[in-house]
């Protein structure tokens, strides 16, 4: 456990295990119109997480947009 510091976890597998096991505070997106066309969906793998992602901070900025989520956890695992 990291209390107290801030630590980034990056690539949508990690980031779906850390949902899943109700370890991530934050969710930051920075959503751009590009089209990769392959790759790992994000939320494909969360059907019964115990979190819900609510009210987000929008900032918008030049072809990108970040939003962060804060997460809300409903039931540990």
């Amino acid at each position: 456990m990291a209390v107290g510091k801030a630590v980034g976890v990056h690539g949508a597998d990690t980031i779906q295990q850390c949902l899943n096991k109700g370890q991530l505070d934050e969710l930051q997106i920075d959503l751009a119109a590009v089209l990769l066309g392959s790759g790992i969906r994000l939320f494909d793998q969360l059907a019964n997480t115990p979190f819900r992602l609510v009210n987000p901070t929008v900032i918008s900025g030049i072809v990108v947009t970040h939003l962060r989520y804060p997460v809300l956890i409903r039931n540990p695992v």
